[in-house]
């Protein structure tokens, strides 16, 4: 079981690609949307919000589980293994070890970005 600090960074490692991307990619293919991340096995919740500007820091909440416009639910080792191999997703997802919540086409939208 990973820990909160991994988590973090590994959600961190995740947002800082789409940071990283040119800004009109970001501007072109990116609409402001806010993003959970809640890690069940730790009980931790993560938000933040992406968009044209890039993403947001990762803040922990202590509301539980915020109503983010994207939500998802994984293991602390899923987020980890996810976070190192972005094409993991789909896998993770299909076999049930990540629950995804949100709109169809905004999960789509951000899959094509990680």
């Amino acid at each position: 079981m990973a820990t909160a600090n991994e988590c973090r960074k590994a959600l961190e490692k995740l947002t800082g690609r789409i940071s990283d991307m040119d800004e009109s990619v970001r501007q072109a293919k990116l609409m402001d949307r806010t993003l959970s991340c809640h890690v069940s096995d730790l009980g931790i919740t993560y938000l933040t919000r992406l968009g044209p500007h890039g993403a947001d820091p990762i803040k922990e909440t202590d509301d539980g589980r915020p109503s983010a416009q994207i939500r998802f639910t994984a293991k602390s080792d899923d987020v980890l293994t996810i976070a190192d191999d972005p094409g993991s997703f789909a896998r993770a997802w299909l076999s049930g070890r990540l629950k995804v919540e949100g709109n169809f086409f905004d999960l789509l939208h951000l899959r094509r970005l990680l």
